[in-house]
């Protein structure tokens, strides 16, 4: 095929994309009252086919933002409240004895959604919470030996509390270098807030949100994302800033090779929403720190200095040479 029409094609998908994250983060702007960027990275996540961990205080609309982004684009939504209590089979399903045929059936969990929410995900057990890694990595859930595909597109939401940690069970770093990004949303300017009480005091905008896109919309949306073009210098930027992280003494444990396919993904997913078919570095750039962050531990002089993983990474960010 032609050169030209090919790249016609790839810059016709690149407006077409761009177009429907305008639309998508519009109709979440009606709802949440939070920086663009926040909403602008959670669209990212879902083209990225990843999945989303939103950490902040009770009240802000870790909530909301879930609800509202699975309404804007007409996709099943489910929500799981993690407690102490809660089994794996109340998330993946279960097989239960059918009488009339005498036969075992299976009941899909509330996992089988497009967009799953999972509330205060650090209150269930480790058990539990590890019944979430297969659906995450594989798309997939077994039981009994069984496999069950889930139906795409599939992205966790889950949220976490960072003030309240009794009685709670810490993420391990296996469940959280599965996570492609994590956000917080923060409190309104004292504008959108007084806005809030004067609107949402007599309504719920969120009962009122229509989806303005299709699923198909969506998963053609990211099917353009993963054709993206990335230079291989790109890939050696990508490669350089998970080895900084590894060889930076402040940290106990660095980027992982998934971290850095992540972040390639999300990078691809920032240029296809801001009309590129192609990457930059300053996509890498500005999803870093989402990316990565979450990801990192750091070693005890560095929490006791009061550095945080996302300072590190802006850190690794500034020394490692740019691609020309």
């Amino acid at each position: 095929m032609d050169k030209q029409v090919v790249g016609a094609e790839q810059e016709l998908e690149a407006t077409r994309t761009a177009e429907l994250a305008e639309r998508v983060i519009g109709n979440l702007q009606r709802v949440i009252h939070a920086p663009d960027e926040t909403l602008q990275f959670s669209f990212l996540c879902l083209l990225a086919e990843g999945h989303l961990i939103i950490e902040d205080f009770p009240g802000v609309g870790k909530t909301s933002l879930a609800k509202a982004l699975a309404r804007s684009i007409d996709c099943a939504f489910s929500r799981l409240q993690f407690t102490p209590d809660l089994l794996p089979s109340d998330v993946t399903g279960v097989n239960v004895f059918n009488q009339r045929s005498n036969e075992f059936e299976f009941r899909p969990g509330p996992v089988f959604a497009n967009i799953l929410l999972v509330d205060e995900i650090n209150r269930a057990s480790p058990k539990t919470q590890a019944a979430l890694l297969e659906c995450m990595q594989e798309r997939q859930v077994t039981v009994d030996g069984v496999s069950y595909l889930l139906p795409p597109p599939f992205m966790v939401m889950a949220t976490q509390n960072p003030i309240e940690y009794e009685g709670t069970y810490p993420l391990p770093e296996a469940e959280l270098d599965r996570f492609t990004m994590r956000i917080a949303i923060g409190y309104p300017p004292l504008a959108e807030e007084a806005k809030m009480l004067s609107v949402q005091a007599t309504d719920q905008p969120l009962d009122r949100l229509e989806s303005v896109a299709s699923a198909e919309e969506l998963m053609e949306a990211i099917d353009d994302t993963r054709r993206v073009f990335v230079e291989e210098s790109i890939n050696r930027y990508v490669v350089t800033l998970l080895r900084q992280t590894r060889s930076d003494s402040r940290l106990y444990l660095g980027a992982s090779p998934r971290a850095g396919i992540a972040l390639m993904r999300v990078a691809k997913a920032r240029a296809i929403v801001s009309g590129r078919d192609y990457v930059e570095p300053d996509d890498v750039k500005t999803v870093a720190p989402t990316v990565l962050a979450h990801r990192l531990i750091l070693a005890p002089e560095a929490r006791s200095s009061g550095l945080d993983a996302e300072d590190l990474v802006r850190s690794v960010l500034e020394r490692t040479p740019v691609p020309v």
